[in-house]
């Protein structure tokens, strides 16, 4: 069993009740599209049948959770109503009274708690030597990864999402796991499912696991209930009769290969290597830039796009990427599960792996495998490597979500305070054995603050901004493409030549 955390934990709860203050500070900042998106979902499961859920369309942002989700903002409709009717009616769009942005923010605020709950539990985990210094101990060092993290911070309660929400369930489910509790942990999975479906992305890592771990032993007691919470987590889908028309709007294919704006991952370099070689092409009058697709040259990616020279993708190739990305990963778990630790790593590389390859990929995603990672982070100095180079340009890559003027400084703050605590407290719990980061890496992630500089202060000023108004944007998903990439492959490397023997984890 891993250790406890020190009696004393009222750390835990000044850095939990110092983020809440700042979330409430957050509160009249910019929200994105995504309130609107929320408001509208409360209005529809409040005021029509659930057989018209998935159905209603009079706004453009039609519901396309999983029906748990649904439900979830249906019970917080209930609360809503006292706030301000008004949000609750269906044609009132883009609604956003001061009643309403109060409950909409206070909803998220208070749903963390139950993040804080499992990065509590997540600590647990966690073995610690005792008499260290508070700021050298695993346990706090995990939490102000977690708690102030500079992700969540601004997707959450600024540009506005129930991320925290979700990934609580998600870190809960992972300490269950590394508690033994395996029932408990794909039970919670299963109901995490029906909340969010992007958590599909590392359904392997958690199925693989569990058959080699839990269900193909000799002990395993509850085996003969896991079909049951199956069924019973697929039973969720069946509302009304309205499978097809869920599964329609869960998984809209037509939304093309990318984001407008680029998620900084595979297929970022792959249309940026597209561009170039149509550029070069009409250079060289190799192509006719008459029969060019007008996106490949003039704009961001929106909707479905056909590349100019390299083959266009499918949304069956990316599949078959993304699996042939995870399959190694996947084969050492399967073979050598190195328990919690092993099961983490997989995970992470599901996670990332399908970030990398995934269609349609949102570059919110990528908090996915900055979130696990950190658990890996303050368990082992290669991992700490691996997560400062993904937190940092994964981070960056969040920064065009905010691109009014009036949050710039909020998050290049908070992106300075959340990195220079990484930097700083990894540094000090492995202070032993040299730098975390070799000079290639450092002169990479300092390459960050000229692209800041160019993006947001000098291209605005330059005659290219009217006629190339999406180049600061796809600079900055390309240049972070290369980090993540990068992260991504240092990640593998560690996952095929760690020894399982020679060294002791502290997590369980």
């Amino acid at each position: 069993m891993a250790a406890p955390m020190t009696n004393d934990q009222s750390w835990f709860y000044a850095l939990a009740l110092g983020v809440s203050f700042l979330k409430c500070l957050l509160i009249n900042a910019y929200h994105s599209t995504d309130f609107e998106v929320h408001r509208n979902w409360l209005a529809l499961t409040h005021s029509l049948p659930v057989s018209q859920w998935y159905y209603e369309a009079t706004s453009e942002w039609t519901l396309d959770y999983p029906p748990l989700f649904a439900w979830f903002e249906y019970g917080l409709s209930h609360i809503a109503c006292f706030f301000d009717k008004e949000m609750l009616v269906v044609p009132n769009l883009n609604y956003a009274s001061p009643a309403t942005v109060l409950f909409q923010r206070l909803s998220v605020i208070v749903a963390d708690v139950v993040f804080f709950y499992a990065v509590k539990e997540c600590c647990k985990c966690l073995r610690e030597d005792k008499g260290k210094d508070l700021l050298g101990k695993p346990s706090f060092i995990l939490t102000g990864l977690l708690l102030w993290n500079f992700g969540l911070l601004i997707v959450d309660h600024i540009h506005f999402q129930y991320n925290g929400f979700l990934f609580g369930v998600l870190l809960l489910s992972i300490a269950r796991h590394c508690q033994n509790r395996h029932f408990e942990g794909a039970f919670l999975f299963s109901v995490l499912l029906n909340l969010k479906h992007i958590y599909l992305y590392i359904a392997p890592a958690y199925g693989i696991y569990l058959l080699r771990c839990f269900c193909f032993t000799q002990n395993s007691s509850d085996q003969i209930m896991q079909p049951l919470f199956i069924d019973k987590s697929r039973s969720s889908l069946f509302i009304k009769g309205q499978l097809p028309q869920v599964l329609s709007r869960l998984f809209p294919f037509k939304r093309g290969l990318c984001h407008a704006y680029w998620a900084p991952n595979i297929w970022a370099l792959y249309n940026i290597a597209d561009k170039a070689f149509s550029i070069l092409g009409v250079k060289f009058r190799l192509l006719d830039i008459n029969k060019l697709p007008k996106a490949s040259m003039t704009g961001g990616l929106v909707q479905e796009f056909q590349h100019s020279v390299l083959p266009s993708v499918s949304p069956l190739a990316t599949l078959v990427c993304t699996l042939l990305s995870i399959l190694p990963a996947l084969f050492k778990i399967w073979h050598r599960p190195n328990g919690a630790r092993g099961f983490l790593r997989c995970l992470v590389i599901c996670a990332l792996g399908s970030f990398m390859f995934g269609w349609h990929v949102h570059e919110k995603a990528i908090l996915m495998a900055i979130l696990p990672l950190s658990l890996l982070a303050v368990d082992s100095r290669k991992d700490a490597g691996i997560f400062l180079m993904l937190s940092v340009t994964g981070h960056y890559s969040l920064f065009p979500l905010l691109f009014t003027t009036q949050e710039l400084p909020i998050k290049i703050f908070l992106m300075l305070l959340f990195t220079i605590f990484s930097l700083a407290s990894l540094k000090t719990l492995f202070r032993k054995g040299g730098a975390l980061l070799n000079p290639l890496e450092v002169t990479y992630l300092l390459g960050l603050i000229p692209l800041e500089l160019i993006c947001e202060f000098v291209y605005p000023l330059t005659v290219w901004q009217k006629t190339f108004p999406f180049l600061p944007l796809m600079l900055t998903s390309v240049y972070c493409a290369l980090g993540v990439t990068y992260a991504f492959i240092r990640l593998y490397n560690s996952l095929l030549t760690c020894s399982d023997t020679t060294k002791k984890t502290k997590m369980q």
